[in-house]
């Protein structure tokens, strides 16, 4: 088992993508299995970025399980925590209107709790991950089901223990929930342990009511990064004391599953490479945010959350290509 800097635990799915853009459900002719799941998303983006990775999650003992744990390895991702369950790994219906963006329109099974990652065991977690990774990634899906929600618990007391950072992309899918309304305090629960914190303007209004980083922090406390997002309309953020916006860059969409996680890794990665020693300095905090834009930008570029997710050497490509310095 090699030491890796972050580890992301939730679902590892299989997105079934439309083939027919701006066709409705019962439209659809055929759709394309594409691997997703946003912590898995986050992790493999992190690898191809240079950044290690571990991922815990729980897929299902046939093909499709098989299928996620191998593009794990085979992009070399740590796969140590992943569990395997008799529940069938999860697929989601992924509509794509003709501009490239995405609906998820239901789930394999009609009960959102019958999949695999719904049973991921907190007592199988691999404790000696935690000893030297720097940050726990999360979403909040998991918190909809009692086993994986106990899981998360047990992620973040380790953490905790370990003196790592904890990263909550929010990452709200009010058809994971048998009970929606039972999600706001779970998921504020979370976020109120978070160091960092990443949302979508959506996401930040249903939560907390307002979409201003500098706001959102000060309501939270500790926290010592919030960045929200809002897709062609570029990203706010807010980082120990400096705040400020990054306009999105205008390239052709094809689809856009997964840019809001190749975002995420885009942050992470930076923050890896960097420290975190100069996040108050407003250049510093603005390179940031614009590589991680970078990232998303590439990523909706080509169909399929994890197949479209660049390489460093494609990031600082594209950002040259902007006029930006070179960036770690």
């Amino acid at each position: 088992m090699a030491e890796s800097a972050v580890i992301c635990l939730g679902e590892m799915l299989i997105d079934e993508l439309a083939d027919q853009p701006g066709k409705r459900l019962e439209q659809v002719e055929s759709w394309t299995a594409q691997p997703g799941g946003a912590p898995a998303n986050v992790a493999c983006a992190l690898v191809k970025l240079g950044t290690s990775a571990a991922f815990i999650g729980c897929v299902g003992q046939d093909a499709l399980g098989d299928r996620l744990v191998e593009l794990l390895r085979s992009v070399g991702v740590d796969d140590c925590g992943v569990q395997r369950s008799a529940q069938p790994t999860r697929r989601v219906y992924v509509l794509r209107s003709e501009t490239g963006d995405r609906t998820f329109a239901g789930f394999s099974d009609p009960d959102p709790a019958a999949f695999a990652d719904t049973q991921l065991l907190a007592e199988q977690i691999p404790t000696t991950l935690f000893a030297h990774a720097q940050f726990l990634v999360l979403g909040t899906l998991g918190l909809a089901y009692p086993e994986t929600r106990r899981s998360i618990e047990r992620a973040i007391a380790l953490a905790k223990q370990h003196g790592m950072k904890i990263f909550v992309d929010v990452n709200w899918r009010s058809m994971f929930w048998l009970d929606p309304d039972a999600a706001l305090s779970l998921v504020r629960g979370v976020v109120n342990q978070a160091d960092f914190l990443k949302l979508t303007d959506v996401e930040a209004e249903w939560l907390l009511g307002n979409t201003d980083p500098a706001t959102i922090a000060a309501s939270l406390g500790a926290v010592q990064g919030v960045m929200v997002t809002a897709g062609d309309r570029g990203s706010a953020y807010w980082f120990q004391g400096t705040a400020g916006t990054v306009p999105a860059f205008s390239v052709p969409v094809q689809d856009t599953t997964g840019a809001g996680d190749a975002f995420t890794a885009g942050i992470l990665h930076q923050l890896v490479q960097r420290g975190l020693e100069r996040l108050h300095e407003p250049e510093v905090a603005r390179e940031i945010v614009r590589f991680a834009s970078a990232v998303g930008a590439l990523a909706v570029m080509q169909q399929g959350a994890i197949v479209a997710q660049p390489t460093l050497t494609k990031v600082i490509g594209f950002l040259n290509s902007f006029n930006q310095t070179d960036l770690p």
